[in-house]
């Protein structure tokens, strides 16, 4: 590839010979040590560029080995391989020799298009836990890709799974960027994880974290040089090398930009995975985490994220590639060719906010967030932004899972059940990628955390939610041939009604019968009887989905309408209850 200085790095097999290959460019020596060593250590030879090599005839996966390093002051470092495909343990573990065969079964997935997109955030080790005590895994994971499908998701976005310092965590303190987690399964789990997903219609999406590296990260002085007492050859060794959670990489050093560069090609070839969520880019290329900020900004970082997306894109032109960036800059999916970094789509970080002010939940209670989120596009594309009342962030991190904030110590009562589904059905219904935080369909509690498993029960005792997130899902993907407008790249606001807090949006891509698309949501606590409006289009419109329906809960106050007439002007009047949300379309001939 265009971006490598230098190939066959870390492992590789040459008929029965195994190459082992380090970059350590301040060395003294290196050799190799572990199992693969049967008569001890092997001193490994350096080419004078940097980089270290030697070979070993039967090399079997499964064996162990280590880079001992001698540094330029004369101590002597257990490294591990930075492009190890797998380790012992997470935790002082060693690197470990794979098998890189698998069977695939003829595997030929492509993703749906984004329009017809809806991703669930899933974190592995809390997803499915059969026992409290341990981790989930991959494989309790794959129990439950059947109960996704049915739910209408095609898109997984997996947490981090690289493995982590600790070996728990959500995993945005990575350490060993090629190693997949030896607790959720490593290796062979993720690749049977992504197949079984295919073999579902699932594609699968991972985050990665590119902006630092954990604080205990083997990279750190990987081989003894540092200046300032940074961190050495992957890192920045002045300010910029200084973030929030741990040392940034150097993204102007070659070899750092080819060993991220590789990673990713790495995900998208070997994993088969359908696409990458970049982790808050705002912190690659902005050492203060700012935009249009100059006097912080990192340029290098801005090319680096501009090859990220073009790698995986030449890879698979049907690369998922998401950025997460709080400036929402329509330059991050702006072509390359006009300065943009050419992503497919970026986190709209403000959805979830709008959505809570909306429902009155951080103090006063507006509309504004709601109608400038439905309004808002990138680049004239209503798909370039993923849209969520809940993510990890938004529900943890001081803050608690919207049906939480709704009715705190008991959330999923009535008051909480209603404002959680509106939120959900104006997220799968606004303009956008909608994406469900896991657990959200089925009343999950809290906040969002590394230790507490979903509680699957929940989904059996609050069936009606989980059947009312399915039937959403079902009219966002045009399943039953009367909401195209959904996969539309036009939005209007039609009603705002800021005494009520009554909102009105159509969606439509070529309008008509079938097409055409409203939605009328109150996002206030009155009953209205006899609510009056106008609709953008007359004629007679059926109702596709009434939150309202008992058979979503025994205890919602239905409201009985099938269908609404307006008169010769369009205008209409229905029955409103509190945090009811309809969804309408016409009939085609």
């Amino acid at each position: 590839m265009p971006h490598q200085i230098q190939k066959n790095l870390g492992v590789t097999k040459h008929g029965e010979y195994t190459q082992f290959c380090v970059w350590a460019p301040f060395a003294q020596s290196v050799s190799l040590a572990g199992t693969v060593c049967e008569d001890g250590e092997i001193a490994m030879t350096s080419d004078g560029k940097g980089y270290w090599k030697t070979q070993r005839k039967h090399v079997e996966a499964g064996q162990n080995y280590v880079f001992r390093i001698t540094a330029p002051d004369g101590r002597v470092l257990t490294r591990n391989d930075p492009r190890a495909r797998q380790l012992t343990s997470s935790e002082h573990g060693a690197s470990v020799i794979i098998d890189p065969d698998f069977d695939w079964q003829n595997d030929s997935f492509t993703p749906v298009p984004p329009e017809q997109q809806i991703i669930y955030e899933l974190h592995v080790g809390t997803f499915n836990r059969p026992d409290a005590a341990t981790m989930g895994t991959f494989d309790d994971a794959i129990e439950k890709i059947s109960y996704l499908k049915e739910l209408g998701v095609n898109v997984i976005e997996l947490m981090p799974v690289t493995s982590m310092a600790h070996s728990y965590g959500w995993g945005y303190a990575p350490n060993h960027l090629y190693s997949v987690e030896s607790a959720y399964g490593g290796r062979h789990g993720l690749l049977t994880f992504v197949r079984e997903c295919h073999k579902q219609g699932i594609a699968v999406i991972l985050d990665v974290v590119y902006n630092h590296f954990s604080g205990e990260t083997d990279l750190w002085q990987y081989d003894g040089w540092s200046e300032n007492n940074r961190g050495g050859i992957y890192f920045y060794n002045d300010k910029r090398g200084d973030t929030p959670w741990g040392g940034r990489p150097d993204y102007g050093r070659p070899e750092v930009r080819q060993f991220i560069l590789d990673n990713v090609a790495m995900w998208l070839t070997e994993y088969r995975l359908d696409g990458l969520r970049i982790d808050s880019t705002i912190y690659l290329r902005n050492t203060e985490g700012r935009d249009n900020d100059p006097a912080h900004d990192i340029p290098d970082a801005w090319y680096l994220l501009q090859d990220i997306v073009q790698l995986a894109h030449t890879i698979n032109p049907n690369a998922i590639m998401i950025a997460e960036d709080n400036a929402a800059s329509a330059y991050l999916t702006k072509p390359r060719l006009e300065n943009g970094c050419a992503f497919d789509a970026q986190w709209e970080l403000g959805f979830p906010h709008a959505l809570r002010d909306g429902l009155g939940l951080r103090g006063g209670q507006t509309l504004d967030g709601i109608q400038f989120e439905l309004e808002r596009q990138y680049n004239g594309n209503a798909f370039e932004k993923v849209i969520f009342s809940d993510s990890h962030d938004t529900a943890a991190n001081g803050s608690v899972r919207l049906n939480e904030a709704a009715s705190a110590g008991n959330a999923a009562d009535k008051n909480a059940r209603e404002k959680a589904l509106l939120a959900n059905t104006v997220t799968l219904t606004a303009p956008g990628i909608p994406m469900l935080l896991q657990g959200s369909e089925f009343m999950q509690e809290g906040s969002f955390n590394d230790w507490q498993e979903l509680e699957w029960d929940k989904a059996d005792t609050y069936h009606g939610m989980v059947l009312a997130h399915t039937h959403v899902c079902a009219l966002r993907r045009n399943y039953y041939g009367d909401t195209a407008g959904l996969l539309g790249q036009n939005t209007a606001i039609f009603h705002r009604d800021d005494q009520n807090n009554v909102i009105g949006y159509h969606r439509w891509d070529k309008g008509g019968a079938g097409d055409d698309v409203l939605v009328i949501a109150n996002f206030g606590d009155a009953r209205h009887q006899h609510y009056e409006l106008s609709l953008p289009l007359p004629g007679t419109w059926k109702v596709r989905f009434n939150s309202t329906w008992k058979g979503y809960s025994p205890d919602f106050h239905e409201t009985q309408i099938v269908e609404l007439t307006t008169q010769a002007d369009a205008s209409a009047a229905l029955t409103l209850p509190p945090y009811a949300v309809l969804i309408l379309s016409q009939d085609s001939n």
